[in-house]
């Protein structure tokens, strides 16, 4: 392409790989371009500048900035003038990312005995490939689903007969689908339903009919379940893995340490009905290791009843992981296998996988191995039961545990937590709050659990086993599914210093992005009013973790090769790692076959979009509880802050639920209100009122739709007076109302009683609701580590 050995230019680089229609490396560049030798480290470097840039991406090789991965989950849309037929990736997050792409959906290129054929609202796997023109093409893999032309809703009944659908996806919200008499399918009012379109009405109405009726929406216990079936997270068993689990037996010692002499412990929360990790420590007795410790992570071993192929296998990946509820599990694997046979009992042998990691005075690992065995726990503990007994706060069982297991223990954690300090991972701030039910099922309270350092300590042991795992693979040169977290994108890393901008703060970013940069931007606004806001926009910055058979590392914890190993009972990423990690040790005949390896990519992909859409329904559930909680609370007030601004308007998150609720810019007073983007803040032209991202706010609560999960406020403060255009306020500088309370005036408190009166709250639907921002990642978080 070049006939010198002159370095390309940025642009000749950048020029070269969109024209490209597959990954791209320095090798490819280098001979491209003619790069000799001696030039081949300036190249190297960079590369890696454009990667630091954000012009490129550091998955191990050069590829097109926006692409997608090599494997992806779509579901089929629609067919396009010429016949083809067109999918998007699955659980696609527009908000976040940006309008969806459209791949062109085409055969493998070798034609498959037994492939289906797909069409419009299949879902599908596909192996991507970059065109021409800047779009996608997709070969086809495997059709996972086929279309049922179903939608899910709540029937109501009409007084003559038949009826009508509600249809529970926000997008088709006031979209009802009739229902003719004959048709209920023994539906009663209120009762959710799954329904079947049939053929156009005279008018061209489409007709629904009712095929399975899932129970009523007037509990909440039943909320759970429209992000189940609406997501089509799998909730039966089939008879064949059913009967695999019922025909389970207890693991035996064949190729087993014997290790029931341990005196080993589950530290778990304490409603948790699967206990899957074990931990032990003491003092190494190594005269060259002083003041190290060893550190024994036992996992329950779950490649020794599920077997690669097998019923309870296919049902595995199919669920990908278990899914939580407030109300409700939906566990990746039957209770037979999850919460007994694997499960870490208290005086009771089980089957696990262990690693003993040895651990130096501060905190390094200087080695580890693993091992297959027999365990025997000896305490099932609660994290603040562990917490109390280290604080003084001792009980019966606490008692004997205290010197032999507790201390060690927590002696270990002071030792690893050096080590994690230097490694410096991501430090966000963001409580997580949990729904609290009664014993009808009815939200309790909500509350914002306490973080101790029992937390921390397994979190600590479980990031390390992790480590390990994905090193001894790699030694050993065995396949694995890592878990990787790329950095954030530039266009992203704009956004934030946007954000920062607006609060005073400059976003300088010198050499390659690590995580402590980050860490010193909340750092320096822990204490100020914005704490939060920023906590929470530096969570929506980071990528999002996912899993792949190619490593390009963990961003967010800062770690150069990662793995999950620690879940195997409800994630089917741990259980490969598991059977990667029997092949590598010789460990037995259940390790990971053959067959499996070249599957690795796809297999990440479907559990990756298995998360997603776990994560979606969770959270969509939690938010329908919340509005289902407040929904007997119209008219009442509250404090908040402002997460979101729009066009349309603002979104806020109340203090005491964390509940996120929408305000319309028609409701907002008198004045017209303007969008300033670079402020991210609504300015009145004629007042200068402005509201601003992180604000805090007084709203009175005007609507709510538990159905859609959706609140609408009405705001009672007022905003401050906009600065000369130019200018912004110091950083921690007190706004008007500068206590952190927003301030209210009697005038817009009597217009929002009025409004309330009279009906004229505001025209928006409740159904726009601001999107959460994604969990960050901890080891026994489904999205975590």
């Amino acid at each position: 392409m070049s006939g010198g050995s002159s370095l390309p230019t940025r642009e000749q680089i950048l020029e070269f790989v969109r024209g490209e229609t597959g990954p791209v490396g320095k090798r490819e560049i280098a001979r491209a371009f003619n790069v000799k030798a001696e030039g081949r480290v300036a190249l190297k470097r960079l590369l890696r500048e454009m990667q630091d840039d954000g012009q490129l991406d550091r998955k191990g090789h050069v590829a097109r900035p926006d692409a997608l991965p090599p494997v992806v989950l779509a579901d089929v849309i629609l067919r396009d003038r010429d016949g083809d037929l067109v999918a998007r990736p699955t659980e696609w997050d527009e908000e976040e990312l940006g309008k969806a792409p459209r791949i062109s959906v085409h055969p493998p290129r070798r034609p498959r005995p037994g492939l289906a054929a797909p069409g419009v609202g299949d879902r599908v796997l596909l192996r991507i490939e970059p065109d021409r023109e800047g779009g996608y093409s997709g070969r086809l893999i495997k059709v996972l689903a086929k279309s049922k032309a179903m939608v899910l809703g709540v029937f109501r009944a009409d007084p003559g007969g038949g009826g009508r659908l509600a249809p529970v996806d926000k997008k088709s919200l006031g979209r009802e689908i009739p229902i003719p008499p004959g048709d209920e399918g023994g539906a009663s009012d209120g009762d959710l339903v799954s329904v079947a379109l049939t053929q156009k009405g005279r008018f061209g109405l489409t007709l629904g009919k009712v095929t399975d009726k899932l129970g009523s929406l007037k509990s909440e216990k039943a909320i759970s379940l429209v992000a189940i079936v609406s997501h089509g997270i799998p909730r039966d068993f089939s008879p064949s893995a059913m009967m695999e689990a019922e025909q389970a037996r207890p693991a035996t010692m064949e190729h087993r340490e014997d290790w029931r002499h341990l005196r080993l412990v589950t530290i778990d929360p304490p409603d948790a009905k699967d206990h899957d990790d074990a931990v032990h420590a003491r003092p190494d007795d190594d005269p060259d290791n002083p003041g190290g410790h060893v550190v024994t992570v036992a996992i329950a071993d779950v490649a020794a009843y599920v077997r690669a192929g097998g019923a309870l296998d296919r049902d595995a990946l199919e669920r990908g992981n278990s899914v939580y509820f407030p109300d409700r599990v939906v566990p990746m694997l039957p209770e037979r296998i999850s919460n007994d046979l694997c499960s870490l009992r208290p005086d009771e042998d089980r089957p696990a996988l262990a690693v003993r990691l040895v651990l130096a005075a501060d905190g390094r690992k200087k080695r580890h191995s693993f091992h297959r065995v027999m365990m025997r726990s000896r305490a099932k503990l609660a994290y603040a039961q562990a917490q109390a007994a280290i604080d003084g706060r001792l009980d019966e069982e606490t008692q004997a545990l205290l010197e032999p297991v507790l201390k060690p223990l927590w002696a270990a954690y002071e030792c690893s937590r050096q080590a994690r300090d230097v490694r410096g991972p991501l430090d966000l701030d963001l409580p997580e709050r949990k729904i609290v039910l009664n014993k009808d099922g009815h939200v309790d309270r909500v509350i914002v659990p306490e973080r101790l350092d029992a937390h921390r300590l397994i979190e600590e042991f479980m990031i390390l086993a992790n480590v390990a795992a994905a090193e001894t693979l790699e030694e050993r040169r065995t396949p694995l599914l890592y878990r990787v977290h790329d950095e954030p994108s530039l266009e992203k890393m704009r956004g934030l210093g946007e954000v920062l901008a607006s609060i005073g703060i400059k976003l300088t970013a010198q050499g390659a992005l690590r995580p402590e940069f980050f860490n010193r931007i909340l750092e320096r606004v822990s204490g100020l009013p914005h704490q939060a806001l920023i906590n929470e926009v530096v969570l929506r910055t980071q990528s999002q973790a996912e899993y792949a058979a190619e490593n390009y590392g963990h961003f967010g914890l800062n770690l150069r090769r990662y793995a999950h190993f620690t879940s195997p009972i409800r994630r089917y990423a741990d259980l490969i790692v598991h059977r990667a990690l029997i092949r590598a040790m010789g460990f037995g005949k259940d390790g990971l076959p053959d067959a499996v390896l070249p599957e690795l990519p796809e297999i990440a992909a479907r559990i990756s979009a298995a998360e997603r859409r776990a994560m979606a329904a969770e959270r969509e559930t939690v938010d329908r509880l919340i509005a289902h909680y407040l929904s007997d609370r119209i008219g009442a007030e509250f404090e908040g802050r402002i997460t979101g601004v729009t066009r349309a308007g603002l979104f806020v998150r109340l203090n005491e639920t964390g509940a996120d609720g929408f305000i319309p810019a028609g409701t907002l007073g008198a004045d017209y209100f303007r969008y300033d983007e670079a402020a991210h803040a609504l300015v009145g032209d004629r007042t200068g009122e402005t509201h601003r991202l992180g604000d805090p706010a007084t709203v009175r609560l005007v609507e709510a739709v538990p159905l859609a999960g959706a609140l609408r406020f009405e705001l009672l403060s007022e905003g401050a007076i906009a600065l000369p255009r130019g200018r912004r306020p110091h950083p921690g500088k007190p706004r008007k109302g500068g206590d952190g309370k927003a301030k209210v005036t009697a005038k817009r408190k009597a217009k929002a009683k009025a409004g309330a009166a009279s009906g004229k709250a505001g025209a928006s639907p409740a159904s726009r609701k601001a999107q959460g921002g994604k969990r960050g990642d901890g080891p026994r978080g489904r999205q975590g580590e």
